[in-house]
């Protein structure tokens, strides 16, 4: 009984904090989804933008690679978040004078194309780390509230009761010995004063 209750009292603490975490989740859920959505648009109004290069594409050399991507951890809720902190690019040489004048344009369209799809992809991979957190919390929380507290309570109330039959068939049992002892005595002094009465008589 006493380690049910324990159990019960942890559950019932522990509650509170679930539940207030399952609301940061969520609210963070929904502020990481909308950032992706505002990545996406602003990587969509930036190819829009750049339409004209798309006809030199085509011709534009193999000069940008990105060479080191740093990716620092941010807690949120107790959840570990990627954030992107840098990203380097190796850009191989060529010549301003001997290339085409949108080469240069070219290299930052390029970088910056990279750098907006690694943002994107960091975002997705945010939102899929906060909403599995989310949905495991929204089951722990479920799992406290509407299984394990009212099993709790119930075997704990099911313990009390057996409890206090046994209680209470105890005490019948000891009246019962008591009434029983009584009426035994009350035999024998019953006997007894009729043995006296007789030697009395006699």
């Amino acid at each position: 009984m006493q380690r049910l209750k324990r159990e019960l009292n942890v559950r019932i603490k522990a509650l509170p904090t679930l539940k207030a975490k399952e609301t940061a989740l969520r609210l963070e859920v929904k502020k990481a989804q909308e950032h992706l959505e505002d990545l996406k648009k602003d990587l969509n109004q930036f190819l829009a933008n750049s339409e004209g290069a798309s006809l030199v594409w085509p011709e534009f050399p193999d000069l940008v690679r990105i060479s080191n991507v740093e990716i620092q951890n941010r807690n949120i809720a107790g959840v570990s978040l990627p954030e992107l902190d840098s990203i380097d690019f190796k850009v191989r040489d060529y010549s301003y004078f001997a290339g085409r004048a949108w080469v240069s344009e070219g290299v930052r369209i390029v970088k910056k194309l990279n750098e907006m799809n690694v943002r994107i992809q960091l975002t997705e991979r945010t939102v899929e780390i906060l909403h599995y957190a989310r949905k495991k919390t929204t089951q722990k929380v479920n799992l406290y509230e509407k299984v394990q507290i009212p099993e709790y309570r119930d075997a704990l109330r099911k313990i009390k009761g057996f409890l206090e039959d046994q209680e209470n068939l105890s005490r019948a049992a000891q009246k019962i010995v008591k009434s029983r002892h009584e009426a035994r005595q009350r035999e024998e002094d019953q006997e007894a004063a009729t043995g006296s009465m007789q030697e009395e008589a006699s």
